[in-house]
């Protein structure tokens, strides 16, 4: 394989898992952040958040991976240069593309001064890839900063580069695996030798010849999807608002389930059948939350009503999905008849299991609306515990379910935690106070052993 000199902006969930996993089947990789106190934890060994797997692929890849706070030094040594930064919606839901442009600029900057300093010793033009979660033109706008960068330099600011768009398809919680054994490599560009450079790069994680095998089953060869810019940048967003969309639409057949007396898991699995349609994806409950899916359909929203379009389905996913979170208080309210003075147990705080990610997690909208309505509450979470008692100092954090559960009048299933998913009901029944409800938001829970155990088991759109 050829090896590359790969250079990653932003060390966070995206750039720190992408960083690994190239240095990991044998390229030399710079990660670059800002933020000194995070490069500093890196180097001393410490990951500073919750992916499993990273911290040991880090240590596994030590020799081939570095952390700095230097983007010039890290830009006049990389082939490929990733930029993995935030792109966190606006008022209006739109990506903020802010630290995206300000990453380009200085891109130019150090291209032109490099150039300028010793005259250009690359032999192929720096691959500059958009690896962030951007709105479509967003590559064009990359390109032009670039070069207003490089500008600021130089009168004429030339300096040789290609952009690429690479959006990441990574899923929290098991991001490693995705990385290496993604379902498809997406890649956007307008220049031939860009996208041939980026076929070389990942030749090992294409053919599955990285040097330590993380999963020794037999892969097939990864597919490239080779487009143009505009089009991989449109296959993020589409891909994301795609799953959204299928979780909202079995969560109104759930409602339409309870209203009828159908079970939605019969369902789910009669449809999910059909190869058309697919099983993944059709789980209901309290709907999606986390860091990619509100953002990146926000950002779709946006990019349609920027063109004057009216984005009808995409409207109808978000409403569905917040509904879904006030349906866990309508379900409290019917069996408790009032919160005042109530105690009500949160299992699971993080948006999804394996990650201690908070961000639009549904477990913060619901404690919100649970203690303004008199409740106490408190949250179980194995690993985001901490982080969510920042955020919300009037909840009660807890790391065992079952103190949780200790004289809760009810209890919500918020996180499929296996600690959760294994909870035992007669435990549960024997340290609840009445009328022991229990909300399944995840419906991972099996009602018939819950209510033989004594608890008053409400799912969404069992029957």
């Amino acid at each position: 394989m050829e090896e590359f000199n790969v250079g990653v902006v932003g060390a966070g969930y995206v750039g720190l898992v992408t960083g690994a996993c190239l240095a990991h089947v044998g390229h030399r990789v710079a990660c670059v952040d800002k933020n000194e106190a995070r490069v500093a934890e890196l180097e001393e060994g410490r990951v500073p958040i919750y992916e499993p797997g990273l911290e040991e692929l880090v240590a596994r890849s030590r020799k081939r991976l570095s952390f700095t706070t230097d983007l010039p030094g890290v830009v006049r040594n990389s082939d490929v240069l990733f930029i993995a930064v935030d792109t966190p919606p606006g008022e209006d839901g739109s990506a903020d593309l802010s630290s995206v442009g300000a990453v380009a600029r200085s891109v130019g900057r150090a291209l032109a001064e490099a150039e300028r300093e010793g005259g250009s010793a690359r032999e192929r033009p720096l691959v500059v890839v958009n690896k962030s979660t951007v709105p479509v033109g967003s590559g064009d706008y990359v390109s032009m900063l670039v070069r207003e960068g490089a500008q600021e330099v130089t009168a004429g600011g030339e300096v040789d580069y290609r952009v690429v768009s690479n959006p990441e398809f990574l899923r929290e919680g098991s991001a490693v695996y995705d990385s290496m054994f993604p379902d498809r490599i997406v890649l956007g560009a307008e220049k031939r030798d860009a996208l041939d450079t980026m076929r070389a790069l990942y030749e090992p994680i294409v053919e599955q010849t990285f040097p330590t095998p993380l999963d020794p089953r037999p892969r097939d060869t990864v597919p490239f999807v080779t487009t143009d810019l505009a089009s991989a940048e449109m296959i993020k967003y589409a891909a994301n608002a795609f799953l959204a969309t299928k979780i909202s639409f079995i969560n109104e057949v759930a409602t339409v389930c309870e209203l009828v007396g159908a079970d939605v898991s019969s369902v789910a699995n009669g449809i999910g059948l059909d190869g058309r349609i697919g099983a993944r994806f059709l789980n209901a409950g309290i709907g999606w939350g986390g860091s990619c899916f509100p953002k990146d359909v926000s950002a779709l929203r946006a990019v349609a009503r920027e063109y004057g379009h009216e984005p009808t389905l995409l409207d109808a996913t978000v409403s569905v999905n917040e509904r879904q979170k006030k349906a866990v208080i309508q379900k409290l309210q019917r069996d408790l008849r009032t919160l005042k003075g109530k105690r009500v147990a949160l299992l699971g705080l993080a948006f999804k299991p394996n990650t201690d990610d908070l961000r639009e997690a549904p477990s913060l909208e619901i404690a919100r609306l649970v203690h303004s309505l008199g409740a106490r509450v408190v949250g179980y979470d194995p690993v985001a515990g901490k982080k969510a008692r920042t955020l919300l100092p009037d909840l009660q954090v807890v790391f065992d379910p079952y103190e949780a559960l200790e004289g809760a009048h009810a209890a919500v299933v918020v996180t499929e935690w296996e600690e959760v998913v294994e909870l035992d009901p007669e435990r549960a029944a024997s340290l609840m106070e009445a009328p022991k409800l229990l909300v399944d938001g995840r419906n991972v829970l099996d009602p018939a052993s819950c209510l033989s155990a004594g608890l008053l088991y409400r799912g969404f759109g069992r029957g």
